[in-house]
């Protein structure tokens, strides 16, 4: 046999081992990069989808509601004026009743916290007044939307 021949047969066992540890680990890289994929795409579509839509300002929002009355009713220029002045008067007088039942709440709210006050002792009246003060404090920093 040549030295060609002997070299030759000795190093494929050894070359084709190599070559499939090699396509192995590409296999291996392939396959984890399609898994990563698929987990990184599902979570970035879990959390848009499950963020909370965002908030439109009232202008926005009353914008947006002409916008879908002239699609539908082909309205005018002069009628989408029109509808949007009633918008915003309408928007108004909603607010307007809410401050009205802001003041009601409101009330009603003191009368129970006195009545509570009346069942309490003198040494649970002033922990009774910090959590009060705790507690509105909080709903002004975090007002409930209407």
């Amino acid at each position: 046999m040549s030295v060609s021949a002997i070299t030759e047969n000795s190093t494929t066992p050894v070359a084709a081992a190599a070559t499939r540890k090699a396509v192995l680990w590409i296999v291996a890289v392939f396959i984890l990069g399609i898994a990563l994929g698929g987990v990184s795409g599902y979570v970035f579509a879990h959390r848009v989808l499950a963020a909370p839509p965002a908030q439109l300002s009232d202008e926005a929002r009353r914008h947006q509601k002409v916008a879908v009355l002239t699609s539908a009713l082909s309205l005018t220029p002069e009628q989408q004026t029109q509808i949007d002045a009633i918008f915003i008067d309408t928007s108004g007088q909603f607010q307007s009743i809410h401050k009205q039942s802001d003041a009601q709440f409101e009330v009603v709210r003191q009368k129970a916290r006195d009545r509570i006050r009346a069942v309490l002792t003198p040494e649970q009246l002033p922990k009774f007044e910090e959590y009060l003060r705790k507690l509105d404090e909080e709903r002004k920093n975090h007002p409930q939307p209407h």
